[in-house]
């Protein structure tokens, strides 16, 4: 979807690559005999006669008229294998103070409309504030052919680019902008080192001849599986559509782009593999003929493609440079690859009228674009990897259903759905049964009898502060101020169930009964002074993990003396330098399995009200699940069945003996982010594993398995494999890794990802942060309240006054002599 409001970092606010090409464009033209008085280069060619190409070829002849600037396009003009385009606001402004030529042309035949319309078994829901504008495609390429000719650039179509490297030698500057096939990069592949990724879905881009009213995805459940439409207009429609917040421009025909999606085995099912390109057209106008108001679609040289994700290690080579799609591409359910290659252009621009040198200029280019381009690519990776999963998510409730779709990308969020279209959202909040006034992230959950006030949990974080496994007056302060701060759920951090079971020297422990009594100090502090919140203890055992040094003094780097012995299922050091373990025997199994049982005893006199086993992260248990870590050629070993054994029956020794009626989870690595690890799939057969032997609710963690991980960090990156384990093995979870805000909670619980969020850092930073999120949202009811002594503090605290006193009186017109 390509939302419009705060979709991608604009760098056109100030010092932004708009706003520097305006001032850049207001400047004196070199003198024409010059061109490198300032580094810039003279002689450019531009690859590919695209949106991206067009645009970067007139900036740069507007800014400099001296340059020679050549497009070398194989098609003819008119040629063009899209139909509409859509661009964002961000975009537009960027183009608008760069060149208001280009602006004023595109903006005299733009569609805009508000509404997205999300159609699932017959029933409509629709959001609006979302302002689209879209032109058709060809209208975009013909507006930049006549502003690029009016410019004097060399537009050559219907010819072949010389080879990159003539181009290189008798160019200052050569802009690869030939799309996702580019042969420039594939030319210098050593260098650029691309990665691109084919995904699992197969689509085609389709028109219809009439104006969709709104942006509007359609599902269709066929017998071959779920299929979904994505329709938007981008010319002006039929006279008869008048609503009022409806498509509005002043284009001379309607029509509307349609793009028909599904999973790779539901097309091959439905025969689409072997239908022509008239036959897939006709096909897909009778699957959705109520969508399409029983109108027929059109093809323009369409084909069934898997969209391909491209990364470069590298954008420039030389004096070779990569734009558009040549560099990165985002799938087209955000509406971001002419958006992205526009904003490409403006900052190559804007860079290389910046910069003294052409080295410095494309640094500074990629440097700019590259963190934009990376949000942008994880933000597509999400839209398209939920279209992927779409049939994990028909049967949700119609309004959770079309409220999850509108967030899936994680750009648009609870709090920017209710900017927009705050009717919507109210009714998504109704049918989740949130009460009047009350965010999601303030209902309650219950997990066997104990019921948490809200979906919040403070994460196990580790201290290492502890003296011989004991927690002092520090986990006191540490744990009670958490308690005090609202989280319907504290958890202690990894609690070890042997002295050779602790990470480090200050790890705490449960393996004795003075280590039982201060952690019975702790949970009165926390049911006596914040009555309501419960607290839980994390059980596990470092595995080949363990005799490290504390955190700060070197994470994960042995001990300089005192090391003891480590075990783990085989005998792998965790990384060059860490000592080896042994290889647990099956008397050492008994002897481990019975040291979670007693941990879990104490614990429960200690009053915890939760118990979590730590089956993640590398440890003991987790080693046991991986296929990195765990080589055993015996019952505990080989297939997962059997790697699950051993870590099933240390739960079920410990559910065993903890309290029928408090609850039991387990935390997992979903993922080893690493080529041979644990997988998606791996994690739904660990979680449905744990909840059949009775776990109530599965922490959804990931990585820090095996030392070679390549963990692909983002935003709340580690929820994918939360709310596939909750749609797939159909057991509660808890979400984590990088949740920061109280919006990002209320969207997960809202659209059914997760039903707890455990957030780490963001508690470090402010141990009220769930109260403040209640203040913050307005909210004072069950979900957050204050503790007696703090309540005066509920309310932000006032600051000094900034605004100026008002005129005591204010003359308007012309004085008037009495």
């Amino acid at each position: 979807m390509p939302s419009t409001r705060g979709s991608v970092p604009d760098p056109g606010a100030p010092g932004g690559a708009d706003q520097r090409l305006r001032r850049g464009a207001r400047a004196p033209a070199p003198h024409p005999h010059a061109p490198d008085d300032r580094g810039r280069p003279h002689r450019i060619a531009i690859v590919g006669g695209g949106p991206g190409g067009l645009y970067t070829a007139a900036l740069l002849k507007r800014l400099a008229p001296d340059r020679e600037v050549t497009v070398y396009e194989r098609n003819a003009p008119d040629d063009t294998f899209g139909f509409g385009v859509v661009l964002s606001d961000e975009t537009l402004g960027g183009i608008e103070h760069a060149d208001p030529a280009v602006h004023e042309a595109l903006k005299a035949h733009f569609v805009r409309w508000d509404d997205i319309d999300i159609v699932h078994r017959g029933i409509r829901h629709t959001s609006g504030g979302h302002r689209f504008a879209a032109l058709g495609r060809r209208r975009l390429l013909g507006i930049l052919h006549d502003r690029c000719r009016d410019l004097g650039v060399d537009l050559r179509f219907r010819t072949e680019a010389p080879p990159p490297d003539r181009l290189a030698r008798t160019h200052d500057l050569v802009v690869a902008a030939d799309g996702v096939h580019s042969a420039v990069r594939e030319a210098h592949r050593d260098v650029f080192r691309p990665h691109v990724t084919s995904h699992r879905c197969r689509y085609i881009w389709l028109a219809a001849d009439f104006a969709f009213d709104a942006f509007r995805f359609e599902i269709a459940e066929t017998e071959h599986g779920v299929m979904q439409l994505h329709g938007y207009p981008y010319s002006r429609p039929s006279p008869d559509q008048q609503p009022s917040t409806r498509p509005r421009g002043p284009q001379h025909e309607a029509a509307s782009t349609v793009i028909v999606e599904m999973r790779e085995e539901v097309w091959r099912a439905a025969g689409f593999d072997a239908l022509d390109e008239t036959e897939s057209t006709a096909r897909c106008a009778k699957i959705f003929a109520e969508a399409l108001g029983g109108r027929p679609l059109r093809s323009n040289n369409s084909a069934w493609t898997t969209f391909r994700t491209v990364v470069n290690a590298r954008w420039s080579h030389g004096n070779v440079v990569l734009l558009g799609d040549a560099a990165h591409t985002a799938h087209f359910s955000i509406g971001s690859g002419t958006k992205l290659a526009v904003e490409d252009a403006l900052a190559l621009a804007a860079c290389l009228e910046e910069r003294p040198t052409l080295r410095e200029a494309l640094g500074a280019y990629e440097e700019e674009r590259r963190p934009v381009v990376a949000s942008t690519q994880r933000a597509a990776r999400a839209s398209l990897e939920w279209f992927e999963d779409l049939g994990r998510y028909v049967g949700q409730p119609p309004r959770r259903f079309a409220f999850n779709l509108l967030t899936r990308s994680r750009r648009v969020t609870h709090g920017n759905l209710r900017l927009r279209d705050a009717g919507f959202t109210d009714s998504v909040e109704r049918e989740f049964g949130c009460p009047p006034g009350t965010p999601p992230m303030f209902t309650p959950l219950r997990l066997r009898g104990l019921t948490l006030r809200n979906r919040v949990v403070v994460s196990a974080m580790d201290m290492y502060s502890a003296d011989d496994g004991v927690p002092g007056d520090f986990h006191l302060v540490h744990l009670g101020a958490r308690a005090l701060g609202g989280a319907a759920l504290v958890m202690t951090e990894m609690v070890c169930v042997s002295a050779e079971g602790r990470i480090t020297p200050g790890c705490t422990g449960l393996y004795t009964g003075r280590q039982g009594g201060a952690w019975r100090r702790i949970t009165d502090f926390v049911h006596d002074s914040a009555p309501g919140t419960a607290i839980g203890v994390q059980l596990g055992h470092s595995g080949r993990k363990g005799s490290t040094r504390l955190m700060w003094e070197g994470m994960d780097e042995p001990l300089p003396d005192g090391n003891w012995p480590l075990v783990a299922p085989s005998p792998l050091p965790y990384r060059p330098g860490s000592q080896t373990p042994r290889e647990l025997t099956r008397a050492q199994l008994t002897d481990v399995r019975q040291q979670f049982r007693a941990a879990a005893e104490r614990a429960a006199h200690a009053g915890f009200d939760l118990l979590e086993l730590h089956c993640a992260h590398g440890y003991l248990l987790s080693g046991f699940l991986s296929p990195l870590t765990n080589h055993r050629t015996d019952a505990y070993g080989g297939s997962l069945e059997r790697r699950l054994r051993f870590p099933l029956e240390v739960f079920d020794a410990v559910r065993e003996v903890w309290p029928a009626e408090r609850p039991m989870t387990v935390r997992v690595s979903a993922t080893d982010w690493a080529e041979g690890g644990t997988s998606g799939a791996d994690a739904v057969r660990i979680a449905r594993a744990f909840a059949a032997h009775g776990a109530d609710a599965i922490d959804v963690s990931t990585g820090q398995v095996v030392a070679e991980e390549r963990p692909e960090f983002g935003r709340s990156y580690q929820t994918p494999y939360a709310d596939r384990i909750r749609h797939e093995a159909g057991v509660p979870v808890i979400a984590v890794g990088a949740i920061s805000s109280w919006d990002d909670v209320n969207s997960l619980i809202l659209a059914g990802r997760a039903d707890l969020c455990a957030l780490g850092r963001p508690h470090l930073y402010d141990p009220q942060w769930t109260l403040h999120a209640a203040a913050e949202q307005g909210y004072d009811g069950p979900g957050a309240p204050w503790p007696a002594p703090y309540r005066a503090g509920s309310r932000p605290p006032r600051t000094g006054r900034t605004d100026a006193p008002r005129p005591r009186l204010t003359l308007h017109g012309p004085r008037q002599d009495v």
